[in-house]
């Protein structure tokens, strides 16, 4: 497995102590929002503002090192599973978000009924619907 330092290097990025730790936070999982990774890149630094994690994000989205999703009605969030063109699934009641491989096993996974004379090479797919718990409690 690479190290956060040999996946920055082999995309071209400066290798940074802010930049380290928020890759370290992504690779831990989840769907995180600013925030919440802000939070923890501070325990992992003395301090990092808001802003630089902003920007390191920014910085990885751009490298293929990082993915933000926008969930209808939901901030933006970020992920470091990359490159395979997966979806979501969000739960209606509490927001849950679990990934979901592509639904036709290779990119672009669906076919639009038309091209518009695009090249696509990426489909986005979120579905919706209640998680196991929530379900239960709404049959309760």
């Amino acid at each position: 497995m690479s190290t956060g330092a040999e996946m920055l290097r082999s995309r071209g990025l400066r290798i940074t102590r802010q930049r380290l730790a928020v890759l370290d936070v992504l690779t831990e999982g989840g769907h995180l929002e600013v925030d919440d990774i802000t939070q923890q890149v501070r325990t992992r630094l003395d301090s990092v503002s808001t802003q630089a994690v902003y920007d390191v994000l920014g910085a990885l989205s751009r490298a293929g090192l990082a993915r933000r999703i926008e969930p209808a009605g939901s901030p933006a969030l970020y992920e470091a599973r990359v490159g395979d063109n997966h979806h979501h699934i969000v739960c209606r009641g509490c927001g849950v978000i679990e990934d979901v491989d592509c639904a036709a096993g290779e990119k672009p996974c669906l076919e639009p009924s038309s091209r518009n004379g695009f090249q696509i090479d990426e489909a986005e797919v979120t579905f919706w619907g209640l998680c196991p718990a929530c379900a239960s409690r709404r049959e309760s």
